[in-house]
């Protein structure tokens, strides 16, 4: 009390009171507070007192480990999607086509994009000669290798002959899991069917062949080895007369210009690679190396220029791993892009490389259909080892394009689309000769080259051999040979381009990869006939042209040749064709037929001085009328398919695992994703 009253005699003090109450209720006396509201005011009281450099501290770290946690999110999502949605993917590729067996996938991975560290892949195999007494050949150390960006070609000086020995390399890595079907089919059902996205696809790291994988070389034969000599004597007359341009005049002992590109070296690269011509080779890459520019002031056919240029480079770079080949084929890519720059986005079919500038020829708006679809196949693989994706869709859209496009007649299309409307124009018309051909061979082999998902491609190609089924095949008398004609305004003409003969190959191909079997029936008809266009002429030679007799007249063949179109330019479809079906039957006619048109190439086509020419005159063995020029397919295609043809390897160029362009420069089918 005395306290107390001592207490009230003064003023209140509020800062004793509030000392008291706080170890009151530390103790219990008015009880712990524990509420929110109070660590909220607390965490706050601690916050304000740390700096400003402490507190930007802990944000940075709270908003990085929320941007990682988003980031694992996603990833883990996708692969998760991937997963479950592995099953839905493999069961519509019955549903989108029923009854359609599809062959293996591709089995070459991806390689890696230009700036990437690429690893190795499974080599090739190439052949090594058989054991003759006193004889040694070579190439020594000869490798079909890996795409790697550092990888340079060393400079060997050993002297080539024609009697060298080949070097054994090792198989590629064995297809898994695969059932074989007809006539060596490999078929594996389980295959996705969904068309790939826009998106490059990464790249996979392969895995190394293992050595029970690895089987012995195939040995070199001597129809081989005279390949070889063929096509050293022409590389001689190209060399002596013609290098650094475009095409070989070996009688004038000159040359001839259409790009100024070099373009029958650059063709024949990868020849020189599968023949095992090492010396050759290494001389050709030091003129890419040095003298092959592309900034210059000229006019190139967008097609031909892909087909030869683009396509010789990278088949290059994929064969020998040497990045000079694939910066290269970036450089021209890039310079034939301007070509789409039109209001359909069907290209122009002329670039200027150097002004970045593009148009239609001079007497019209056109682009012919086998041109703007036949480019697809290099511009897609362009984009898979860039990863920029501006060439597969300026290819692509033009495919989707024409897909929807009328005018066509049970999936034949006409030769001509305008660049403006992107219509086709001159309808009524249909072929599988110039101006068209390739369209048909595109759309199979883009489908295989994707891994056999792009369903629209595959729907176009089956629609379109119908409709030659339907419109186009006749029979010829007296032998009956089954041909494909042409159509024009529904009347039918016994017309056939020697280029049509690239269609027996294609079917092979097809029923190869699992589609119908009477594809490789219709085959095996075909390449008879195109033979025969060789056979049933003087000088065992087809022309470029053939007209069947439709009706038997005594003394008439099957074959009737116009005068201007008794000549041959060396080219290379039935050849190529008859490789098809020798990889796919095995069958040794095929082989005697294509070496009976490579003596007959000896004997009417070949100039002592050096090369191979064209002649005017098929009809003529003793005087076959020269025409002076060799083009420059005749090393990139007619004899590289000969020496293919009459190997025994099906590993040299293995056919699951490449794609042939159509200037026969091989590219790698997809790893599906």
């Amino acid at each position: 009390a005395a306290m107390y009253s001592g207490a009230a005699a003064g003023p209140p003090r509020r800062d004793f009171i509030s000392v008291t109450l706080g170890p009151e209720e530390a103790v219990g006396v008015g009880g712990y507070n524990n509420s929110k509201a109070w660590r909220r005011r607390s965490c706050w009281r601690k916050w304000k007192q740390l700096s400003r450099l402490q507190r930007s501290v802990i944000l940075f770290l709270f908003a990085f480990l929320a941007v990682c946690g988003v980031i694992s999110y996603t990833s883990m999502g996708e692969a998760w999607k991937s997963v479950t949605n592995k099953s839905l993917d493999d069961q519509r590729t019955e549903q989108a086509i029923p009854g359609l067996k599809l062959a293996n996938p591709a089995v070459l991975p991806a390689p890696q994009k230009a700036d990437a560290n690429h690893g190795d892949y499974p080599e090739l195999s190439l052949q090594k000669p058989p054991k003759l007494p006193h004889v040694r050949r070579g190439p020594s150390n000869l490798q079909i290798k890996a795409p790697q960006r550092a990888t340079r070609v060393k400079t060997r000086h050993d002297t080539m002959r024609a009697v060298e020995e080949l070097v054994e390399v090792d198989k590629v890595e064995k297809t898994e899991k695969s059932i074989i079907s007809w006539r060596g089919a490999v078929i594996e059902p389980d295959q996705s069917t969904e068309p790939p996205s826009n998106k490059i696809m990464e790249p996979e790291k392969p895995s190394s062949v293992e050595a029970e994988d690895q089987k012995e070389p195939v040995p070199i034969n001597e129809r081989q080895l005279a390949v070889i000599e063929a096509f050293r004597h022409a590389w001689k007359g190209y060399k002596d007369f013609a290098w650094g341009h475009d095409e070989l005049k070996p009688l004038s002992k000159s040359y001839s210009e259409w790009f100024g590109l070099g373009l029958t070296l650059i063709d024949a690269l990868d020849t020189m690679w599968i023949l095992g011509l090492k010396e050759e080779f290494e001389e050709a890459r030091k003129w890419v190396a040095n003298d092959l520019v592309f900034d210059k002031n000229v006019d190139v056919n967008l097609f031909e220029s892909t087909i030869r240029i683009l396509g010789g480079l990278l088949s290059t770079y994929h064969l020998s791993g040497d990045s000079l080949f694939l910066e290269k084929a970036k450089d021209i890519g890039n310079r034939l892009m301007p070509a789409f720059m039109t209001p359909s986005k069907i290209p122009y079919s002329d670039v200027n490389i150097g002004r970045g500038t593009a148009h239609p020829p001079r007497w019209t708006s056109d682009s012919t259909v086998a041109e703007v679809t036949s480019i697809q196949l290099e511009f897609r693989e362009l984009s898979r080892l860039t990863g920029d994706e501006k060439f597969q869709k300026a290819v692509d859209d033009v495919m989707k394009h024409v897909h929807t496009l009328s005018g066509k007649n049970d999936g034949l299309v006409p030769m001509f689309i305008n660049t403006n409307s992107g219509q086709f124009t001159h309808l009524g018309v249909y072929t599988l000769g110039a101006r068209a051909d390739s369209y048909y061979e595109y759309l199979l082999k883009q489908w295989i080259q994707g891994g056999k998902k792009e369903n629209e491609l595959l729907e176009d190609y089956m629609r379109a051999i119908e409709g030659v089924k339907k419109h186009l095949l006749q029979r010829s008398e007296p032998k009956k040979l089954t041909f494909v004609g042409e159509l024009a305004h529904g009347h039918f003409s016994a017309k056939m381009d020697h280029l049509v003969c690239f269609l027996p190959g294609t079917l092979a191909l097809g029923a190869h990869n699992g589609l119908a079997t009477d594809h490789m029936k219709l085959a095996e008809t075909l390449i008879e006939t195109c033979y025969q266009m060789y056979a049933q002429v003087e000088t065992g030679l087809s022309p470029e042209i053939v007209h069947f007799n439709l009706h038997a007249q005594k003394g008439h063949k099957d074959v009737e040749i116009k005068p201007a179109d008794r000549h041959n330019l060396l080219r290379p479809e039935t050849v190529e064709s008859l490789f098809y079906m020798y990889r796919f039957t095995g069958d040794k006619k095929y082989q005697d037929w294509g070496w009976e048109i490579l003596q007959n190439f000896n004997r009417y086509t070949r100039v002592p001085t050096g090369g191979y020419t064209s002649i005017n005159n098929v009809q003529n063995p003793s005087n076959p009328e020269p025409r002076d020029k060799m083009e420059s397919f005749f090393l990139g295609e007619t004899l590289k398919y000969m020496f293919l043809l009459f190997s025994d390897d099906i590993d040299l160029i293995n056919l699951d695992k490449y794609i042939f362009n159509t200037e026969a420069h091989p590219l790698p089918i997809w790893v599906p994703a």
